[in-house]
């Protein structure tokens, strides 16, 4: 039953990691009105008049980073990977309060028998593939059930629960949605000719940051100062935290992995010298679930255990003893017991490769160094008594509870351990002209490169209007004209990828006649079809 639980773990990381945060948001951070459970002026998102505080994004933040290290994923150290984690666990926090508010409308409710009967006979598609899941390499249900009404991981149950409570309204919504739909036999010979007809463009394009150098759009101060004033909510900022921080990297190095392999093979030599395999592995494996077991693994199907372990395990006669085996999880004793066609018996003893020796002591040392900075010191330069500073803003929850200068207790990760300083606070609203000058001045650039590509495009269509073909028109203009296609509606070519309308005009126009301009997404875009196939319907 433990194999089976430390089995499924990394499962249930996976398939709970959408809802948690929804969790997070709902059911600790909202009071009992729906409201954010900070103060009024520390509401980071505003979704139909419903508030989410800064602590309480910031928790969801945490978690997803947490989620994601469980996974594997690698930390986040720049400020970029940083952002685009944020923005996505936005997406999700506005995604929950859209959709429980479309339930509440639509009085969309579960029931806990609705959510039983979901939890028992309809697993959830990650769990099919799961071995302790399968009979003749086949998902069997009954021990699926059994494992669930076992009471042997009430966890296990609990994450599967908040899964079915999130998505079975989902379900119902969908349902809703759809029930009514009929696609017509129209409609449906419209997606085939979607799919299937062809066309061949000749295409010029005028791409404003490409036709317009920025030396030909360089704002004045005035033009900078006008556009600030007009679009000053463009540059509203949430609160930040700038703070400076030292670390002790806690991870293993090569002299750990020397270590470990040594030891593997001591505990080898005392097995060849006659000491009991499963006293052996009782004694030394940390491989908790089967030590018990004296390092017994069970008969498992073949493709259960990692590609290095099995071919190790597979290559050897039964009763014999492997020599170390690498793994992530460290080094392997591998002994096998039998064998089939499609299974194996084997027992092992776990050697992990981690801190040992004197650089056990080294981190562990340095580490006590960081504590008598910790403890949340008030000393604003003890931290630079340490190591230089490295600036990071939003590094977590604590910085917006603390006092400038203060110093945090020590944040053990998965890599290091840290102390933070807090070094300054900013709060949310809009950033002054000087802190976003930079970007200010971008986009007059990019509004002035757009008004003198528009103007060029306007200089083209009348030379056209005037008989110059496509061609004629670029080669005066020295622009490229170049020769797209065949592509579908579906699957536009590079070229127009984001150029809806001028994709639909490739399928629209007669075979050489010229149509534009179309202003889409990149660019300003004249199109001349040359070919035009039309699928066979019959």
């Amino acid at each position: 039953m433990m194999r089976t639980m430390r089995s499924i773990a990394p499962w249930i990381m996976l398939i709970v990691a959408v809802s948690f945060v929804g969790w997070m948001v709902f059911e600790v951070g909202m009071d009992a009105t729906g409201q954010s459970g900070g103060t009024v002026n520390d509401k980071i998102l505003s979704i139909n008049g419903q508030g989410v505080g800064v602590q309480e994004f910031y928790l969801a933040v945490r978690a997803t980073q947490d989620q994601q290290r469980q996974a594997g994923a690698p930390p986040i150290f720049n400020l970029q990977d940083q952002r685009a984690l944020e923005d996505a666990v936005v997406e999700q926090i506005v995604q929950q309060v859209l959709l429980a508010a479309e339930y509440d409308r639509r009085n969309i409710t579960v029931t806990d028998e609705e959510v039983r009967n979901a939890l028992l006979n309809r697993p959830l598609p990650a769990l099919l593939d799961i071995p302790e899941f399968r009979t003749d390499g086949v998902f069997d249900i009954t021990k699926y059930q059994a494992y669930l009404t076992s009471g042997a991981d009430p966890q296990f149950a609990y994450n599967m629960e908040l899964q079915y409570r999130e998505q079975l309204p989902l379900a119902k919504f969908v349902n809703q949605v759809t029930s009514d739909v009929f696609v017509s036999t129209e409609r449906l010979l419209q997606i085939y000719h979607d799919r299937n007809d062809s066309v061949t463009v000749n295409v010029v394009v005028l791409v404003p940051a490409v036709q317009i150098a920025d030396a030909e759009v360089e704002p004045t101060d005035e033009e900078i100062e006008t556009y600030y004033r007009a679009n000053r909510d463009d540059f509203e900022r949430p609160a930040r935290a700038f703070m400076s921080y030292i670390e002790v990297i806690s991870g293993t190095n090569s002299a750990d992995t020397a270590a470990a392999l040594q030891r593997a093979e001591e505990l080898r030599e005392e097995i060849l010298a006659g000491t009991d395999f499963t006293a052996v592995a009782a004694r030394e494996s940390s491989d908790s679930a089967s030590r018990v077991d004296g390092g017994d693994l069970g008969m498992q199907a073949f493709g259960t255990f990692v590609a290095a372990f099995e071919e190790a395990a597979l290559a050897l006669s039964p009763g014999e003893l492997s020599d170390p085996v690498p793994t992530q999880f460290g080094y392997h004793l591998i002994r096998l017991e039998s064998k089939t066609a499609d299974s194996l018996h084997a027992r092992h003893i776990l050697v992990p490769i981690e801190l040992a020796g004197e650089h056990l002591d080294a981190v562990d040392s340095r580490a006590d160094t960081l504590d008598l900075l910790a403890a949340e010191s008030d000393d604003p330069w003890a931290l630079d008594s340490a190591a230089a500073g490295v600036f990071v803003p939003d590094a977590g929850i604590w910085a917006f509870e603390a006092i400038e200068g203060q110093t945090s207790p020590v944040v053990e990760a998965t890599w290091a351990y840290m102390v933070f300083r807090l070094d300054s606070l900013e709060k949310s609203g809009i950033a002054p002209l000087e802190e976003v000058r930079f970007q200010v001045a971008a986009a007059v650039r990019q509004e002035k490169k757009a008004e003198r590509t528009r103007a060029l495009a306007d200089a083209f269509a009348a030379d056209l209007a005037a008989g110059m073909t496509l061609e004629e028109a670029a080669q005066k203009h020295s622009l490229a004209m170049q020769s797209v296609g065949p592509f579908t509606r579906l699957a536009p070519s590079p070229v127009l990828q984001g150029a809806s309308t001028t994709v639909g005009a490739a399928f629209g126009l007669p075979l050489n006649t010229v149509g534009g301009p179309y202003e889409d997404e990149f660019g300003t875009f004249f199109i001349a079809p040359t070919m035009h196939t039309v699928a066979d319907t019959a």
